[in-house]
């Protein structure tokens, strides 16, 4: 696990793509600040820019980095939730603007899975998570499901947790709006 997060955060730290296992599905990642690798992951899944994309971060004290005027409710929500939660904020900053909705709003999990978390831990910046896939086809729960144009359109593919075939759900989604109403998008 260890040489696959220093690969990472190499490939990361010169704005390439990885294909890397999360707390939910295997997603493509990249560095969440640099417009120009969130652009790439735009072309490799063939899919417009203003659909934005998730983030992972390690820790729930580093929310505030990225969400102005973060409510609350948010901390208890993620607290609660039994299964990964992915939250979309307004008012996103700090973060690469072709990856923002409307409102500069930004979907961000906390993730909890030993993997993602240490590589957003150790590359102290967020990470884009979106499923391994190109746009409009079925997302992969395990690493044999991802199509050979995926792996070879990443600069790194990480070995950890390959073999798993343990099959895993994407998130739950909810929209926490800045006067605390929450919407509910996936379950």
């Amino acid at each position: 696990m260890e040489e696959d997060i220093k690969k990472c955060i190499e490939v990361l730290n010169r704005g390439g793509v990885i294909l890397y296992p999360t707390d939910t599905i295997w997603g493509i990642g990249c560095d969440a600040t640099n417009a120009d690798a969130v652009r790439k992951v735009y072309e490799l899944k063939r899919r417009e820019d203003n659909k934005a994309m998730l983030v992972l971060l390690d820790s729930v004290n580093n929310l505030d980095r990225y969400v102005r005027d973060l409510p609350e409710i948010a901390y208890d929500l993620m607290e609660v939730a039994t299964n990964p939660l992915t939250i979309i904020y307004d008012g996103a900053y700090n973060l690469a603007p072709n990856l923002l909705g409307e409102n500069n709003s930004v979907g961000i999990r906390v993730s909890n899975e030993a993997f993602s978390q240490a590589l957003c831990r150790k590359f102290r910046r967020p990470i884009v998570s979106t499923s391994a896939n190109i746009s409009g086809k079925p997302s992969p729960s395990i690493f044999s499901e991802i199509t050979k144009e995926i792996i070879d359109g990443v600069d790194y593919v990480v070995n950890y947790r390959r073999n798993d075939n343990s099959k895993k759900r994407a998130s739950s989604i909810i929209r926490l709006g800045s006067d605390a109403t929450i919407k509910i998008i996936r379950k």
